[in-house]
Order: C-alpha cells, then sequence, then structure tokens
C-alpha cells in the first residue's frame, strides 16, 4: 500500500513539536495505543542544534518503532532538510509552503509529500508540481466552510487540514471533505509529555479518532441510504 493511502486511511497525523528525543519513544507508544500511527517530527529551524534533535528523533523511530509508526518530517523547507530527513528514516515529508525545489526532492527520493497551501491558486499549484495531499495551512484560521468551498472546483485534490484543529472541530473538517488532518499541542502537549503522563496522549489519541470515525460512519451511512 502507498504510504499516502496508509495517511488517508488512518486519518489523524500527530504534529510532534519541541518534543525532546529523550522522549520520543514513549510519545510514539502512547499515540500507538490511542490509535495513532503517523507522526510528524518537525523541525526546528531556530538553529543547527534543534534541526539535529528533529533528526535524532527521527531515527529513533524508524530503528526502534519501525513496525508500529510511520515517522515523517514537518516544517521541511530546504533541499538539503529533505535530504537529511530521508537519511534519517523518514517516509513522507511535510511543508508549511509550496517550494517546486523541496517537493522535486522529495519525489526524487520516493517520499511521499503533504505540501502546504492556503488559496485555490496554491492548492493546485502545490498539486500539479507533485505533492500527494495538500494541506491547507492554516486550517483553523480558513475553517471548514472555506475547505468545502475551495473542494467545489478542486474536488479531485486531496486535501488535509493543519493547523488550529482540535477534537471539538475536527469532525467537521472531515465533514467538509478533508482525507486527513494534522493535530499538534492539544494531542502531543508538552506538559503533559514531560511530566510522564503518557496515558493522557493515549485518552486525547482515542478522543480524536473517536470524533473522526463517528464522522466517517455517519457518511458512509447517507452515502448507502442514497
Amino acid at each position: 500500500m502507498e504510504l499516502s493511502q496508509t495517511i488517508r486511511e488512518n486519518k489523524i497525523i500527530a504534529i510532534v513539536r519541541g518534543i525532546s528525543s529523550r522522549h520520543i519513544l514513549d510519545l510514539a507508544d502512547a499515540l500507538y495505543e490511542g490509535g495513532i500511527v503517523v507522526m510528524e517530527v518537525t523541525f526546528d529551524q531556530t538553529g543547527r542544534e534543534g534541526i539535529e534533535e528533529t533528526l535524532k528523533s527521527i531515527s529513533l523511530l524508524k530503528e526502534k518503532r519501525q513496525d508500529r509508526i510511520k515517522p515523517g518530517a514537518g516544517t521541511v523547507l530546504t533541499p538539503d532538510q529533505v535530504k537529511a530527513a530521508r537519511e534519517a528514516g523518514a517516509e513522507y515529508i511535510i511543508t508549511p509552503n509550496v517550494n517546486m525545489d523541496v517537493i522535486a526532492q522529495a519525489k526524487e527520493r520516493g517520499m511521499t509529500v503533504l505540501a502546504g497551501a492556503y488559496t485555490p491558486t496554491e492548492i493546485e499549484l502545490a498539486y500539479r508540481a507533485g505533492a500527494d495531499i495538500v494541506k491547507v495551512f492554516p486550517s483553523g484560521a480558513a475553517g471548514p466552510d472555506y475547505i468545502k468551498a475551495v473542494r467545489g472546483p478542486l474536488a479531485h485534490i486531496p486535501l488535509a487540514a493543519v493547523g488550529g484543529v482540535d477534537v471539538g472541530n475536527i469532525g467537521a473538517f472531515f465533514e467538509a471533505g478533508v482525507c486527513c488532518a494534522g493535530v499538534g499541542g492539544c494531542l502531543v502537549n508538552k506538559k503533559q509529555i514531560e511530566a510522564g503522563n503518557f496515558a493522557w496522549i493515549s485518552q486525547k489519541a482515542r478522543e480524536f479518532a473517536k470524533a473522526v470515525n463517528r464522522v466517517t460512519v455517519y457518511t458512509m451511512a447517507n452515502h448507502s441510504a442514497d
């Protein structure tokens, strides 16, 4: 199965930002326990140390949890970061913007790409450049109605909701037509992780999965009725 299809079937991407590599395996286990297997470890662009920490986390996931977790790199801004992420074991990249060189580099290396875009022009451009899924970012600012409107003329492009997605609105984004969603701090909560409260992470993951599954079941039932 292609990774893009795996992401779409699993529906939720856990966005791991600012979490130390010493917690990454426990975090992966907690997310897996809660039903989430796709983890985006974002590049810390503030300095070399942060970038190296990101690559270390990805390497650990690939080496120790490859039977459970699909690791990827987020906030990828340069072709060199694509190369480094791939060498560390990332299977996909996620960007905050449309960068043709970054998309091309990832596709050359056989990676799945979720490219960030906002306007219909950017969304279509990202998809034409090779993005497997286009991440509408920030989705919280746009809202589900915006997603629904964009999908009118661009229904052939798989969209992801990222930025401002929480357990209260994730269902509305799926109702609007996204194929997956990225969830950050309200799931991968730094305070809970540093306190070692990984049971909280698992429970929150289950809440997100339940919210998404509720919409999926409702949609399937409606289609069957039609």
